[in-house]
């Protein structure tokens, strides 16, 4: 992966391949204050990044331009790991869920769609 035009340090990209390094394509977070969303309460979300195709990432490319905010490097965009997430998660959420939950919750489900991404590279 280049980082030449991203804004990305090489340090965060070294640091971010070792953790995918020793990642799996299944996930789940149990969240440190429960969320209630669409009339059920969550306390944790599990994630299956194995079940994603490449149209999944076109479709997350596209609601992306469609808002204004494509994806330089997706593996370093937080709005393109929440709707990889969010389309990766066993459950029917949105990414609307994300902005609900604790900082540490919304990163540590990033860093885990980040990481796919990297070990799949």
């Amino acid at each position: 992966m280049s980082i030449k035009n991203a804004a990305v340090t090489e340090k965060e990209l070294n640091r971010a391949q070792e953790e995918a390094a020793s990642s799996s394509a299944v996930f789940v977070h149990q969240l440190s204050v429960p969320v209630d969303y669409n009339g059920k309460k969550y306390d944790s979300l599990s994630f299956d990044f194995d079940k994603l195709t490449g149209d999944d990432g076109l479709r997350i490319e596209d609601e992306l331009q469609a808002v204004g905010k494509p994806a330089i490097v997706p593996a370093f965009s937080g709005q393109y790991l929440i709707r990889m997430a969010a389309k990766a998660c066993t459950e029917p959420i949105g990414i609307d869920i994300f902005s609900m939950m604790k900082l540490h919750d919304y990163n540590k489900i990033r860093s885990a769609a980040r990481s796919f991404l990297l070990k799949s590279e």
